[in-house]
């Protein structure tokens, strides 16, 4: 259906939506929470601002709320479709850019995801965090340490991520634990662990927020990545993933989480090279080197 530009409104039409709007924002004047107050009246402010813009049509509205709907019928323990729609509307990179503003030389963040799990093992530097998960057996290393250069030592490493079939062990259903752990960074800040080579993915498509992408002609895929969450006494909690140099779906990542910065070579030893650890791999395996930046916690974010 094609709609009157907003341009070509009547005055009178015009004004009666912005006298709408008025009466809607001034609802939230007497709202006791200062911030609250400011995002109640910015929300409607935009919202109708968007409403007008496009002239939205009551069948439009309606498709909108069946649409919500379904996330939210289709959001439980195990799968939240509401972070998924923020994901691909670029939404929640953009609440990350703003809440972690650039401080020096801080490694970057990015998005979370929704197959973060509390209460991952644990594992000692140099450990498994696969658990038998399939996929290319991959040696990640590096350092924490603060803005100064200085080691943080005890910062405790979360890491997660899929296995060569693109999925986490949540989506297996049957209680299994692999390809997540943490550990925690040695005296001199170093860190190292055993993973699975990242691999390519489709967010989980079967849903609401798959057809979305279907609808609208946008791919649900993920570029390849590893998942890393860094805590530590006085430093900002990092969240942030490493991508692999040369994945094809750098460019077009369904939920635009991908960073310069962020992209690393994880670079292809050929059977029988010597493990950094002598550990005796099967085949081929990868190394990858990520160094990490912690901001201070009165850094925003």
């Amino acid at each position: 259906m094609t709609r009157t530009p907003t341009r070509d409104i009547p005055p009178e039409q015009s004004a009666r939506e912005e006298e709408l709007t008025a009466r809607v924002q001034a609802s939230f004047d007497s709202c006791g929470d200062p911030r609250l107050k400011e995002l109640m009246q910015a929300l409607v402010k935009h919202l109708h601002a968007f409403l007008r813009e496009v002239r939205l049509t009551e069948e439009e509205w309606n498709k909108a709320i069946e649409f919500l709907t379904a996330v939210g019928h289709a959001t439980d323990d195990e799968r939240q479709e509401f972070i998924l729609l923020s994901d691909t509307l670029g939404a929640s990179m953009q609440t990350i850019a703003i809440d972690n503003e650039v401080r020096g030389d801080a490694t970057e963040a990015t998005v979370f995801g929704p197959f973060f799990v509390e209460g991952s093992p644990r594992i000692e530097p140099g450990g498994d965090m696969s658990f038998g998960a399939p996929g290319e057996p991959c040696w990640v290393e590096g350092t924490v340490s603060d803005l100064d250069g200085n080691p943080v030592p005890g910062a405790r490493i979360e890491v997660w991520e899929a296995d060569e079939a693109g999925f986490y062990d949540v989506q297996y259903g049957d209680g299994r634990v692999a390809a997540r752990a943490h550990l925690f960074s040695e005296a001199d800040g170093g860190y190292r662990f055993w993973g699975v080579t990242p691999t390519p993915y489709p967010i989980p498509c079967d849903g609401p927020v798959g057809k979305m992408l279907e609808a609208t002609g946008r791919s649900p895929m993920r570029a390849a990545h590893l998942h890393f969450m860094v805590e530590a006494p006085g430093c900002r909690t990092l969240v942030t993933h490493i991508f692999v140099r040369g994945d094809e779906l750098l460019d077009s990542d369904t939920v635009f989480g991908v960073k310069e910065s962020l992209i690393k070579d994880f670079e292809r030893r050929p059977p029988g090279t010597p493990t950094p650890d002598g550990r005796v791999v099967d085949g081929t395996w990868t190394k990858v080197r990520f160094d990490i930046v912690l901001a201070p916690a009165d850094a925003r974010g």
